[in-house]
């Protein structure tokens, strides 16, 4: 049987098609893991009492326990936290109106918000409370999930899409700014152990649950913003 030839428009058609259920794919798989690892994690810790992996990490973290250490820990903390966090949402949703990108506005607010309330909808469901024994201040508020660890995954987790999804950024820049992005990520949900304000499954399900929510909210968004705004690009 002879091939098709498609013209230009319906092979780009095609392209985009094949793009976006390589996308859903991706988006599936990452959910599916995100919200299975949660749910095995809150098991083990409020069904099976198992907090074996918490007491190793304060180990770990109390081993490299020093005036400088901490410093840099207090620091690295902050910017997973609602004083960075609330202005950082703030100024990125201005940036992308003032470049004419509405549908990255409504998106970082809209994910933003969303998060906030499921984050303490969850630490109000499953109420456990802060480590006894905190390395400086002790941090209010309950303990599961860790919201710097949610609120991190959706923040800079949205950055980082946002970064992927920039075809004018050289792929260099490109890798280098989300090597960097995973980096900070990664040392806020250490901070926390470290400063013994959240055990490690705390950050652990806060990572899971905010990726899940991050990916779920994300995808949801696009379907069903305004058709109008999909149009609002700077080329």
């Amino acid at each position: 049987m002879a091939q098709m030839d498609l013209s230009p428009e319906k092979k780009k058609v095609a392209d985009k098609v094949v793009i976006l259920s390589k996308e859903l794919i991706i988006l599936v798989i990452v959910f599916t893991i995100s919200l299975f690892s949660f749910l095995f994690i809150a098991y083990r810790v409020f069904y099976l009492d198992n907090t074996g992996a918490d007491e190793k990490a304060f180990a770990i973290a109390h081993s490299l326990v020093s005036s400088n250490t901490t410093k840099i820990m207090e620091f690295i903390t902050f910017f997973g936290s609602h004083y960075f966090m609330i202005p950082a949402n703030v100024l990125l949703c201005i940036y992308f109106l003032v470049k004419k990108r509405g549908r990255y506005s409504i998106k970082v607010s809209a994910i933003a918000l969303s998060s906030v309330l499921i984050m303490f909808g969850l630490k109000l469901l499953f109420n456990r409370h802060r480590p006894l024994i905190p390395l400086l201040a002790p941090a209010k508020g309950l303990s599961f999930p860790s919201g710097h660890a949610f609120m991190s995954v959706c923040f800079y987790g949205l950055l980082m899409m946002i970064i992927w999804k920039e075809e004018k950024a050289h792929p260099v820049l490109k890798w280098t700014l989300l090597v960097l992005v995973i980096a900070l990520l990664l040392s806020i949900g250490f901070s926390r152990i470290y400063l013994r304000v959240h055990y490690f499954t705390d950050v652990l399900a806060g990572y899971c649950i905010g990726s899940t929510w991050l990916f779920l909210s994300s995808y949801i968004i696009d379907r069903i913003q305004p058709a109008g705004l999909k149009k609002i690009q700077v080329s």
